[in-house]
């Protein structure tokens, strides 16, 4: 054996040589055993492929792995194997263990290639076995690296690193390719995941891994300069040392760049795939299946959770990079200090289960901060939306106060958060001082001599440490959040989905969607329903609650259908049924033909009013003008300002009710689809209007052939239905002509009916309504200073402001003061400080190396221990300062910004709200808030920890250094020069990016606003191509941004790699003494070449930092422009007594109105009084001013000219809030939010349970309540489980609850049925005795038992009096209303 032994390693000792492992063990062992295996492994699994099953093709970058990187392995080890024959023929000895360690290298990469040429190369090298083994190998070339070359052979050390360099790019490889071919099975979330190029992946693995290994190479260099110089020799070996020091900095930053540009690209594309399928799952989504998420959760799905998934891209690559990186010089460490270095790894490993556990309270504080975050931007969401009612209720401060108690409970949870972050950040911000304390020390106390190669090469192992140790918590964090983002995603894209169920073409019969696998042909039926029962429930719910019941009807095609019951029967859910928002629990439904939809709430788009009719369709102007004309819209349109073209607002805000409906009508009409599902769309327009729809579109030539299925309570529609469907609690109870029907059973009217008369003569009495509209056109015509037909301003959508220039210092000095400037001074301070003692402790070091190495003995070597340990022990009480003093300020921060910006918001007036998208405002509240929360505060951190790290190695060199001083003024200017082009571009692009995200937020609110419209009429295409083209522009800016970002980083570490090669050449040619000025110590110039080596990354990232907080400072000053929006005139002169106003008297004298001054009035100096308990109505066509008296009496818009009294009190004198809350109001559209419906009746409890009760039987909805629940039921977002009539029932039971002198109903029975609403009126009439009651109409019948009637007529009142004396006046406006009108 020892003959063995000797034969193959003669002369040497086969293990150890007592200074490092043995050339002769690491050839053998570590070389040639490691290749020998990977032989025999790769011809095993070779032959075996014969009977392996999977072929997989190879792609072109596979090719390049398995072939191009081999055969440059293959060159290099046959070029070791030519310098070995040449060595032997020159008669030099080669040792048996050179000779198989080269062959069998040449062996295993040649076989790779025959390997990949002859057989399945993936099916081989994609192994499971193979792979493991090949991470294993590159752990064992890792330590053949030891024993491969000796002292200043530094091609040789090249050439070595480059051998092993391609075993890891070549192991990275198999593996990544492997993962990517065993995955098959994917969900949505996964292809979005997996959707980015693939090959970029791969790409950013092997330039990351290669970046890493090119990384360690700058400190050993460093180690073999720093030993040149002590020795002194003068040789040239010490100039390519140094030459080679700056162009290895040089190859990192274009290595640095290229990661960081592909990584970034891959962001980019992952980022927009997460974002389209989150949106592309919301057109394709029923309602019933969505009902599981709130609207705030799904856009906190597509604010922040998109991001934080994104944000895995980093984590992933950093997660095995970090661990590599800290391995590697852990392993540098040992070759240096031998056993010591075993100190600092226990110090590091005893902080991993403190971490561990750091980490696991943070991911259980982020769970369940981001359901806090949810519930705020929902009720964020909620109080933006309902604004218009909530300050007419003076509810704002309330809402506010709910939000800010959601805000709290977030903030607490974030809180917990930031100072385990704090924790993290001190333990791994210390560990590197601690780790040198430790080694040093313990290498000292071992006996051995410390050097200034030793301690300085050490000290870069530290520096190139505290990057990966300080990254690594941070990478944790991002990994939790990404990993909890995921899941909540994942369990949103998993839902269940109709999209292939949904598609069926015009004319072409197909099972909408069933239960049973049976088809069954209606060739003369639209719908058919077969003992159908429907639920309000996502899938998978198990506690059903049955909406419909048993249902079995036909729908005969071309027929029209209309749709009857009592408030709640029923009505609307069957229509959704149709269109297939609910869930199918038993039966079956069968639809035919393309459907067009409009629901009881119009949906209106952002856009002009001609983009909302057309709803992508080609424009055919005949069409077009005949769907206007049907659908009495060509006047209104003929007034407003910019016709058709005209912008409407978000929810078409800038439109009265009525005009929104017959919008969404014409885009049915337009559409000129198979059947039309109408939800009750003639109850939000006057009597006049209504009946025009009803004989013109409905009945008219544009409909009359298809299929029309209409849910009212209008008696005439219901006359001329050819079929009844009567509905009563989730059961059809009737279905038949509607001749077989007796109207009068339906229909309760007043002593004064008149609906004979009216039916008589039907043609005369629409050519009536004609004439009075050609008329009134002709009249308005004459007038100049008319009032558009929406009581506000069309374009009333201002664009989003985008500032320019540098953000400004004041911006920097705001976020100072709400972090308050006592801590900002601290966190300053402890940095600084942290700093210094930080440079102190290496100044020490390399004070005690020269001391050392001159053998003086002026001190122990305990004291310089002892000296060191204070220096670490301060270093590490101030980075403690630091890092919670950072958390508390940034926490404080993010809290002021939140309230204040809160505050201005719900203290600015309605118009404000009119002129802004919702989607703008709630950007605010969860993009950027999002930043100041979380992002600020950390890239804030790392700026401050860049910009004293420069300033502590400028001081360092320039002490060291002194030349280094000379270099300053240029390097300074060409800094400046580069940052300034820079940090303009970059701004900019930053703004252009938030103000392009904006309408992505915009489109993504008004899509789950209107999905189910757009799955009704099969637009989803058109909608996700719109979003598509939104998101391909943000990605323009965002691509913009990035490229500009690595253009400076680029440009910025070649500087630094000039620095770098200008310290060592410096650092030589002092040695040589060729300098006037002399470096004095070995130490010194070790500390300067350690100090200098970080410049690369340090530089490049305090300008990245600097950018990137100018860029996060963007979301600062987007809060604070929105701190400064117009506030209402919140405080008055004269205080409100609490049981004001006494008598309820109301007198408007001479008051003028005007949305906008440069639009016409909407109210035009009108008088009247209305005297105190009495009720009255106004009435008048859609758009002429009578929800602008509401307007004015609530000081919602500010009146130009006159007064409006209350009990003889100007109310512009009175508090505006105090005014408010003194009057009640029943809005047009109704209002209830998530919470127990206790609260949405009596917010301020002020009543007990009885009077809530008796006023719910009041308003007759006391037994669905009960059915539902009673009082302690949630109501979900909107009250979605009441029907809408129900809703508008709570809402008055609301108001009579407040017992005030006045009451304010703006159409209250709009969307109950005749019945219902005639109770409610006798209700009001009993109930509201001693009441001043403000009626807005559309239904005369509302109004004929009032005390008087006043009709408006584009913002004039032109008729007032009694409603039966008017009546009996044929020539008065009153009278050619009821004539048109069912009552």
């Amino acid at each position: 054996m020892d003959d063995f032994v000797n034969l193959i390693c003669p002369n040497s000792p086969s293990v150890w040589d007592g200074n490092r492992l043995s050339k002769c063990f690491g050839n053998i062992v570590l070389g040639f055993g490691a290749n020998a295996v990977t032989i025999v492994m790769i011809a095993v699994l070779g032959i075996n492929q014969r009977t392996g099953k999977r072929s997989l093709r190879m792609n072109f970058l596979e090719k390049f792995f398995f072939l191009f990187l081999p055969a440059i392995g293959a060159c290099i080890s046959f070029l070791d194997i030519a310098l070995l024959l040449k060595k032997a023929h020159h008669g030099f000895f080669i040792a048996h263990h050179e000779w198989f360690f080269r062959c069998s290298q040449f062996a295993s990469w040649t076989l790779i290639i025959l390997f990949s040429k002859c057989f399945n190369g993936c099916y081989i090298f994609c192994n499971r076995i193979l792979c493991f083994w090949w991470i294993v190998k590159l752990l064992l070339g890792t330590l053949h690296l030891l024993t491969a070359y000796p002292p200043f052979q530094v091609l040789l050390c090249v050439k070595e690193i480059c051998t092993v360099s391609l075993d890891i790019i070549f192991g990275v490889s198999i593996n990544i390719i492997r993962i990517k071919q065993a995955s098959y099975k994917r969900s949505s979330l996964e292809d979005s995941l997996l959707s980015a190029d693939t090959d970029v992946e791969e790409g950013c693995l092997n330039e990351s891994v290669l970046n890493d290994c090119v990384g360690f190479a700058a400190p050993l260099l460093l180690n073999k300069l720093i030993r040149f110089l002590q020795q002194g020799t003068e040789s040239w070996d010490g100039y390519v040392l140094a030459i080679s020091l700056g162009l290895i900095s040089i190859f990192k930053s274009f290595l640095d760049t290229q990661y960081s540009f592909h990584l970034s690209r891959l962001k980019l594309k992952l980022r927009s795939s997460i974002i389209t399928v989150i949106y592309q799952k919301c057109l394709y989504i029923n309602l019933a299946e969505r009902s599981k998420f709130t609207e705030g959760e799904i856009q906190t799905f597509m604010a922040i959770d998109s991001d934080r998934t994104v944000n895995l891209c980093n984590s992933f690559h950093d997660m095995w990079s970090l661990p590599l990186q800290i391995g590697v010089a852990l392993f540098l460490l040992y070759t240096q200090v031998k056993f010591a270095f075993v100190a600092g790894i226990a110090i590091t490993i005893s902080l991993i289960p403190v971490n561990k556990w750091i980490s696991t309270l943070i991911a259980s504080a982020t769970v369940k901060m981001m359901k806090q975050k949810d519930e705020r931007i929902r009720r964020t969401g909620e109080l933006l939306t309902y604004i218009r009612t909530l300050k007419m209720h003076g509810w704002e401060l309330l809402f506010s106060s709910w939000l800010m108690e959601t805000r709290s409970l977030e903030v607490m949870h974030l809180t917990t958060r930031k100072y385990l972050d704090a924790w993290c950040v001190f333990f791994w911000a210390t560990t590197p001082t601690l780790f040198s304390l430790f080694t040093f020390g313990l290498f000292a106390l071992m006996g051995h001599q410390l050097d200034a190669a030793t301690v300085f090469t050490c000290l870069a192992l530290f520096n190139t440490l505290i990057s990966p140790l300080n990254s690594f918590p941070w990478v944790i964090n991002g990994l939790i959040d990404a990993i909890i983002s995921i899941k909540r995603l994942s369990r949103f894209l998993s839902c269940s989905q109709h999209k292939s169920k949904l598609e069926t073409t015009a004319g072409s019969s197909s099972p909408y969607f069933s239960n049973d696998k049976s088809e069954i042909f209606h060739e003369d039926k639209a719908v058919v329903f077969d003992d159908s029962c429907f639920a309000w429930s996502s899938s998978d719910e198990k506690d059903l609650d049955l909406v419909l019941k048993h249902v079995t009807l036909g729908i005969p095609k071309g027929s029209f259908i209309a749709v009857i019951g009592e408030v709640g029967s029923g009505k609307s859910s069957l229509l959704n049924s149709i269109l297939g928002e609910m869930r199918l629990v038993h039966g079956s439904v069968y639809s035919c033909g393309s459907i067009a939809y409009v629901p009881q709430v119009p949906w209106i788009l952002s856009g002009t009013i001609r983009d909302n009719i057309l709803f992508g369709k080609h424009y055919d102007p005949k069409r077009y003008l005949d769907t206007l004309e049907a659908s009495a819209l060509d006047l209104d349109i003929s007034l407003m300002v910019g016709g058709d073209m005209a912008y409407i607002g978000e929810k078409g805000i800038n439109l009265s009710g009525g005009q929104r409906a017959r919008i969404a009508l014409a885009r049915a009409m337009y559409n000129g689809s198979d059947m039309f599902i109408l939800d009750d769309v003639l109850s939000a327009v006057d009597a006049q209007v209504a009946r025009c729809i009803l004989y013109n579109a409905i009945l008219g030539p544009l409909m009359k052939q298809q299929t029309r299925v209409l849910c009212t309570h209008n008696v005439q529609a219901i006359s001329s239905a050819d079929t009844i469907v009567v509905m009563d609690k989730g059961h059809v109870k009737w279905v038949g002509r509607s001749a077989d029907w007796p109207v009068s059973s339906y229909s309760v009217f007043s002593p004064l009916n008149e609906i004979d008369i009216c039916l008589k003569n039907e043609s005369q009495e629409c050519s009536a309504v004609e004439d009075i509209h050609v008329e009134s056109q002709q009249n308005l015509v004459l007038e100049k200073d008319t009032v558009p037909a929406s009581d506000r301003t069309q374009e009333i959508i201002e664009v989003e402001a985008r500032k320019e220039g540098r953000v400004e210092l004041t911006i920097y000095k705001n976020y100072a003061t709400f972090s308050g400037w006592f801590i900002s001074v601290v966190i300053c301070l402890s940095a600084i400080l942290m700093q210094a003692s930080r440079n102190g402790n290496d100044l020490w070091l390399s004070n005690w190396v020269d001391a050392t190495r001159s053998s003086r003995k002026e001190y122990s070597t305990s004291f310089y221990l002892v000296i060191l340990c204070i220096f670490c022990i301060v270093n590490s009480i101030l980075t403690l300062v630091r890092a919670f003093s950072f958390a508390f300020g940034g926490l404080r921060a993010a809290v002021k910004v939140h309230d204040t910006l809160l505050k201005r918001l719900i203290n600015a007036p309605v118009q404000f709200f009119d002129q802004t998208p919702g989607g703008r405002i709630l950007n605010r509240f969860s993009s950027d808030l999002y930043t100041i929360d979380d992002s600020l505060p950390f890239i804030l951190n790392i700026l401050l920890a860049n910009f004293v790290g420069l300033l502590g190695i400028a001081i360092v060199l320039s002490y060291v250094q002194v030349l280094f001083l000379l270099l300053l003024l240029p390097f300074w200017y060409i800094y400046s020069k580069l940052q300034f082009f820079y940090r303009s571009t970059s701004r900019e692009l930053r703004r252009l990016d938030s103000v392009s995200r904006s309408p992505i937020y915009t489109s993504f609110t008004e899509t789950l606003d209107g999905s189910s419209t757009i799955r009704a009429f099969k637009s989803e295409d058109l909608f996700f191509a719109r979003f598509t083209d939104q998101v391909k522009l943000y990605q323009q800016t965002s691509y913009t941004e990035l490229t500009a970002s690595l253009w400076l980083s680029l440009r910025l570490q070649l500087l630094a790699a000039f620095i770098i090669s200008f310290v060592a050449v410096m650092a030589v040619i002092g040695s040589h003494g060729s300098l006037p000025i002399n470096f004095s110590t070995p130490g010194l110039v070790g500390l300067a070449l350690s100090y200098a080596a970080p410049v690369v990354s340090l530089l490049g990232s305090f300008l990245t930092s600097f950018t990137e907080t100018e860029k996060e400072m963007v979301s600062v000053e987007r809060a604070l422009e929105y701190m400064d929006v117009p506030q209402e005139e919140l405080h008055g002169s004269q205080s409100l007594h609490p049981s004001w106003p006494y008598q309820g008297q109301i007198e408007f004298q001479n008051v003028t109105l005007r949305y906008k001054p440069s639009l016409p009035a909407a109210l035009r100096d009108i008088s009247f009084t209305i005297e105190g308990g009495m009720q009255v109505g106004f009435i008048g066509r859609t758009g002429a001013g009578k929800s602008s008296v509401l307007n004015a009496l609530f000081r919602l818009t500010p009146i130009c000219k006159g007064c409006i009294l209350v009990d003889s009190i100007n109310i512009a004198s009175a508090p505006i809030r105090d005014l408010r809350g003194h009057f009640s109001v029943v809005p047009q559209t109704p209002f209830l939010f998530e919470g127990s419906l206790r609260d949405n009746l009596d917010p301020f409890q002020l009543s007990d349970d009885l009077k809530i009760w008796k006023a719910l039987e009041r308003c007759h909805v006391k037994e669905e309540v009960e059915a539902a629940g009673g009082l302690d039921i949630h109501l979900k977002e909107s009250g979605m489980s009441f029907s809408v009539g129900q809703r508008q029932l709570l809402c008055l039971a609301r108001a009579l609850l407040k017992s005030s002198k006045v009451l304010c109903l703006d159409e209250c029975t709009a969307n109950v049925d005749t019945q219902t609403a005639s109770i409610i009126q006798k209700t009001i009439s009993s109930e509201c005795r001693g009441m001043t009651v403000i009626t807005i109409a559309h239904r005369i019948s509302t109004v004929l038992n009032m005390d008087s009637v006043l009709v408006l007529d584009h913002g004039i009142l032109v008729e007032q009096g009694n409603p039966q004396v008017l009546l009996e006046n044929e020539s008065s406006r009153f009278s050619s209303f009821a004539k048109a009108s069912t009552m």
